[in-house]
């Protein structure tokens, strides 16, 4: 096996800072001693199966005499090779002799690894509908989140402001969700109650962006190859206005639509998918059925969140549709089209994850959860449901709240170029999460684990988003690693000093530690 990712890193790894491992592998012994060698690393090793070996993890041993690895699956097998790359020394070996040049030498010092994931959704969410990032962009975050052992890519692709992928059969997606007629200006915090507020708008056309069939298998195809799964994310039904700036007779108000463009500011939109519409409901069937013919993966995240419920009191449809389905009023609509989905998707082989919102009322448990709220106020103002609750009643969870994994908050750093939308989340803040914290032991089996997340209404390019993203991914990355076997932040803090040299080296925009 080709070592895709980390060899591309292994040239920046230095002695002093050979062993200073993120994410922490379970069990680390030094052995003495060194290996040196010449050329691939993977073609150094000696590779076995081992089923006793826990799924994505692995053995590795590195001898004078060579490297043996062994694992119960071509995941762990990957991660090795992972390690391996970032354990690799070099040095310059001066000449002995004049006129000769000095060379490179590169080694391995001999240890004994033992490791395997604490939990197995270790996530990386990117919203690509605020600002448009593009695939090479993607690539290049695909394979960070290989270096640290993260596996799962929440891809953004709808929203309000910008609809990102050219969905067969529906032209007008991609000629009017994908493109705005300006957006917010650089550093200036847009009105949330308001469609339009020019004093802050730049008044420059955006777009059209986004991702064709090909260029969407071949991201799949990319992850794939890093053992990442990617989640896209098809919001409904709110943050659906791009959608509907294509499409406005799937509107409640198709009036409040006339001018075709996608909301221009951020915050939450009352302009949402009409439930009352069969045409409308048939329109997200054949968005998700292509969807799932596009991702492989066995999930698929339908949004759910920050969805008011003014336009549906007065829609004669929706009404029609509370009667007819005995729903009681409009707050039964949101968990009625939820289960709709969920068993659309179950249909298709796949499961249905979304935020926490979308579990309000009888949900089937097979919906998986999206825990990113701590308090009722936050968003639309919807009720809670906990991550905790959600697993008490039997859900599968991801936990992602916004004080501990939302990295589009300011990092607390002294001295800081970027701009955020607020909040405040440090990395020893990462390093301090708990996914199982506050979750009864007997739901905790329920807990697959955390992601960290980047909106992307204030993060304008590549730069900006790297310099967010990074150190701060590399502590969530050992949290979803080691769990409660992480060996506390003084550890980290003195690790994470020359893994971020070696990520700077490389030419990764990484924030500084303070």
């Amino acid at each position: 096996m080709k070592m895709i990712v980390a060899a591309a890193f292994a040239f920046v790894a230095v002695s002093a800072g050979a062993l200073n491992l993120v994410p922490q592998p379970v069990s680390v012994k030094e052995t003495g001693g060194e290996l040196k060698f010449e050329g691939e690393i993977a073609k150094l090793a000696a590779y076995s199966v081992d089923s006793s070996i826990p799924k994505e993890g692995y053995r590795l041993s590195v001898t004078k005499d060579g490297v043996k690895v062994s694992s119960s699956d071509e995941a762990g097998r990957f991660y090795a090779e992972q390690t391996l790359a970032a354990l690799v020394v070099t040095k310059e070996v001066p000449p002995t002799k004049k006129g000769e040049k000095k060379t490179v030498e590169t080694s391995l010092p001999c240890v004994e690894i033992y490791d395997y994931p604490r939990y197995p959704w270790r996530g990386v969410h990117l919203d690509e509908c605020r600002h448009f990032f593009g695939k090479e962009t993607v690539k290049a975050l695909l394979d960070l989140m290989a270096m640290h052992k993260l596996n799962r890519f929440h891809w953004h692709l709808t929203e309000d402001q910008g609809w990102r992928v050219d969905v067969p059969g529906y032209p007008e997606l991609v000629k009017y969700g994908a493109v705005r007629s300006a957006s917010v200006l650089h550093g200036k915090r847009a009105s949330s109650g308001s469609k339009i507020n020019a004093d802050r708008l730049n008044g420059v056309k955006y777009g059209p962006y986004f991702y064709t069939e090909a260029d969407l298998r071949e991201i799949v195809d990319y992850a794939a190859k890093r053992h990442i799964q990617i989640v896209p994310e098809i919001e409904l039904p709110g943050h659906v206005y791009a959608a509907l700036a294509a499409y406005p007779e799937f509107a409640c108000n198709p009036e409040n639509l006339a001018e075709r463009d996608p909301r221009l500011v951020w915050g939450i939109e009352k302009d949402v998918l009409c439930i009352g519409n069969d045409k409308a409901i048939k329109f997200m069937e054949d968005v998700l059925d292509w969807v799932c013919k596009v991702f492989p993966g066995d999930v698929v995240h339908i949004g759910g969140d920050e969805c008011p419920n003014v336009r549906w009191k007065t829609c004669p449809k929706c009404q029609a549709r509370i009667k007819a389905e005995g729903l009681g009023d409009e707050h039964g609509l949101q968990p009625w089209i939820t289960r709709h989905f969920v068993k659309f998707l179950e249909a298709r082989g796949k499961r249905a994850i979304g935020w926490d919102e979308y579990l309000l009322g009888d949900v089937p448990k097979s919906a998986i959860g999206m825990s990113w709220r701590e308090r009722s106020a936050s968003g639309a103002g919807h009720k809670l449901v906990s991550g905790a609750a959600a697993a008490e009643r039997g859900h599968d969870v991801v936990m992602t709240p916004c004080s501990y994994c939302y990295l589009d908050y300011t990092q607390g750093l002294k001295e800081d170029p970027f701009f955020y939308i607020g909040g405040k989340v440090t990395l020893e803040r990462c390093y301090s999460f708990d996914p199982c914290a506050g979750v009864p032991d007997g739901a905790k089996s329920h807990i697959l684990g955390g992601q960290g997340n980047n909106w992307t209404e204030y993060t304008w390019n590549e730069y900006d988003l790297a310099w967010k993203l990074w150190p701060r991914m590399c502590a969530l990355a050992e949290v979803f690693w080691l769990g409660e076997k992480k060996p506390g932040f003084d550890d980290f803090k003195r690790r994470i000093k020359a893994h971020r040299a070696k990520l700077v080296a490389a030419g990764v925009n990484c924030a500084p530690l303070e």
